[in-house]
């Protein structure tokens, strides 16, 4: 029996004293302990099981962190933490207090760049690229990117100034045919085409000036560390296109890649999914979001669907299925499906535009330019609103509120629960002139039975869920039942009334005068930041009403959340029911105590 390597690999000097032909064995060895805690501990399995010989090789091969390395989104960078000083401590991985899921400056000076979101290393690796040239360094600059993160426009942007300088910057084309879902467009086609020619021909990224080389064999770790060998001494902006297996060395992740990309927990020895056990449960709100737009659109025709590359993670898979002429998948281009869907809606459309909270940020400017300032009626369903969990800092989705309110023409809606994201869905599809933003969490909601019939909801009003005698308490979205059961828990339950103000644009003036003439103190909830949210429009409605109230917001302080569960982000930001309790409790002894 062969012994261990993994075990005295601690850095990646230490790797490269092992001698070429012991590496298959290490990636082996690697594989199963990527496997053997992502399986009880969760996580992102699939895209760091593929680059396992990649990860290998390069740090083999270049003076890593002297060479600077940077990854793409980082999903795939399992291996390169654990050969890099984090093997001991990667069962703390995405838990609290524990290491991070994705590459991350503070972490690790192996870490060059920190990560989340896709597309960026290119340009980061560009940037250091420069820098050594201006500062007379002669290092190595390697970005690792999928095929999925590279049809992106900013990925493109990158490669475009890159093919103008002289940098010292290598491009790794990690060719798995998949992001999160199977990748799409018309350059995956491109390289599928690559691939299977025998024949040389036309090559974008020579006619970008970059040096082009592959496609090889991303498992073949000799062929690898050749390959990076010659390329360290050829000159300037250099391409390496590498083909690999999403989930290689588990069969299941090879099989099921959309599922394994993220599976949860499953059994090592097997790979099988490991059941949740419960009852039944109420439905995901994304699931919500896909069933509900599959009904409206089967009634209505001009009802379209579009997303950027998270079809199974916004759920839109469902009308991808049974009404795909009108649903878009359109890549990692949140940009792109913006203004397609303003576009559309100039034609009398009515796109639905599913977008995670956190990734609609990199279309900021289309949301304003060219959808609310032409006041086109674009619908946005922003999921994973709020405090995501595990995936931390990069996304969580508790920045929308704030830089949404700021926008003209826009509508803002947060749906309470399952049946008010319905209700919403239905009701813009009935016709508006305006855009809206509707935003809702990850996760399961708390109703069962949430296909009750359509009921229309007036634009810009609020719902009194409770009266009280002394404070008010305002919520915005799924924060409501967080109210609901914290007051359930409070002895003069008779003091606080609840009111659900569903729209934080616009306000419902006629209800919150009512509210401040009846109530003496006012608290608000909401899971984004308190710093241009919710709780500060209402700050702004009592100053510009002359009311003086005692009024205390609740919401996300003004700092970068990391990761955890949301229960414990939640506890940590006391948002969580016990909290909001006790909150609630030292208002009101305050209170009759003035």
């Amino acid at each position: 029996m062969q012994k261990s390597l993994l075990e005295h690999i601690k850095l990646p000097k230490d790797l490269r004293q092992l001698k070429a032909e012991d590496l298959p064995h290490l990636a082996k060895e690697l594989r199963e302990f990527i496997i053997n805690i992502v399986a009880t501990k969760e996580g992102h399995l699939g895209a760091s099981l593929g680059v396992i010989e990649l990860t290998i090789a390069l740090h083999y091969t270049f003076n890593t962190p002297e060479d600077l390395l940077i990854w793409d989104v980082g999903h795939q960078a399992y291996g390169h933490k654990i050969l890099t000083g984090r093997k001991d401590i990667f069962e703390t991985n995405r838990q609290l207090n524990g290491i991070s899921g994705f590459p991350k400056r503070t972490e690790s000076d192996y870490d060059t760049f920190g990560v989340g979101h896709s597309s960026t290393s290119i340009s980061a690796a560009l940037g250091m690229a420069i820098a050594s040239q201006l500062k007379g360094e002669h290092k190595h600059h390697i970005a690792v990117i999928g095929d999925a993160s590279i049809a992106s426009g900013m990925a493109f942007e990158g490669l475009n100034h890159a093919g103008v300088t002289d940098a010292n910057l290598l491009v790794i084309l990690n060719d798995n045919a998949i992001g999160i879902d199977p990748s799409v467009g018309a350059l995956k086609q491109y390289l599928t085409n690559v691939k299977k020619s025998t024949e040389k021909q036309d090559n974008i990224f020579e006619a970008l000036n970059f040096d082009y080389s592959g496609p090889i064999d991303g498992h073949n770790l000799q062929l690898l560390i050749s390959e990076l060998e010659r390329l360290k001494s050829v000159k300037g902006p250099k391409f390496l296109h590498v083909i690999t297996t999403k989930g290689k060395g588990l069969k299941q992740a090879e099989e099921q890649q959309v599922k394994y990309h993220a599976p949860g927990k499953f059994n090592a020895s097997t790979g099988e999914l490991i059941a949740k056990s419960g009852s039944s449960q109420p439905p995901k709100y994304q699931d919500v979001f896909g069933q509900t737009i599959v009904e409206l659109a089967l009634k209505n025709e001009k009802i379209i669907g579009i997303t950027p590359a998270m079809p199974t993670g916004s759920s839109l898979k469902y009308m991808m299925e049974e009404i795909p002429h009108r649903a878009f998948d359109v890549g990692i281009a949140e940009q792109h499906a913006v203004t397609l869907a303003a576009g559309m809606a100039t034609q009398g459309l009515i796109p639905y535009c599913n977008i995670y909270s956190t990734f609609l940020q990199r279309a900021y400017d289309q949301i304003i330019h060219d959808v609310a300032l032409q006041n086109l009626p674009v619908i946005f369903c922003l999921d994973r609103a709020g405090l995501v969990g595990e995936d931390g800092a990069t996304h969580h989705g508790v920045f929308d509120l704030a830089y949404l309110n700021c926008i003209p023409n826009l509508v803002i809606f947060a749906p309470r629960d399952a049946i008010a994201l319905r209700n919403i869905m239905y009701t813009v599809q009935l016709g508006i002139d305006f855009p809206i933003a509707i935003r809702y969490p990850r996760g399961r909601g708390h109703i069962l039975d949430w296909k009750q019939p359509f009921e229309k909801i007036k634009i810009g009003n609020g719902v009194c869920l409770k009266k009280g005698s002394k404070i008010a308490v305002l919520s915005i979205g799924t924060s409501s039942k967080t109210i609901t059961d914290a007051i359930a828990f409070l002895e003069d339950k008779d003091a606080f009334g609840h009111y659900d103000m569903q729209f934080i644009k616009p306000l419902d003036n006629d209800l919150l005068h009512k509210i401040f003439k009846h109530y003496d103190s006012i608290v608000t909830i909401e899971d984004g930041t308190i710093i241009g949210g919710f709780g500060n429009s209402i700050i702004a409605f009592a100053n510009t009403n002359n009311y003086n109230r005692k009024i205390i917001t609740l919401g996300i302080e003004d700092e970068f959340i990391e990761h955890g569960t949301a229960d414990q982000l939640k506890q940590l930001q006391k948002l969580d029911v016990l909290s909001v309790k006790k909150q609630l409790v030292e208002l009101l002894l305050s209170f009759n105590n003035s």
